[in-house]
């Protein structure tokens, strides 16, 4: 989904890991599933592509659910 969110802002793994301060790798690690990102690392990314975390944590829960039943 955060893929999706970074994609649908218009920005480039490049874009954000400039901001983050970060090599572009960073970036690709964790969106193919090689890394998982701590909180404070999905907020920084978050604020960067401009996400609702309320919003975007309520459609992940509601995904989650779909994915248990």
């Amino acid at each position: 989904m955060l893929v999706q969110a970074r994609k649908n802002s218009g920005l480039t793994q490049e874009i954000i890991a400039k901001e983050l301060g970060k090599p572009q790798s960073y970036l690709s690690k964790f969106e193919c599933g090689e890394r998982r990102l701590d909180f404070t690392e999905f907020i920084d990314i978050a604020n960067i592509i401009g996400l609702d975390i309320d919003r975007f944590i309520k459609a992940y829960q509601k995904q989650a659910k779909k994915v248990i039943r």
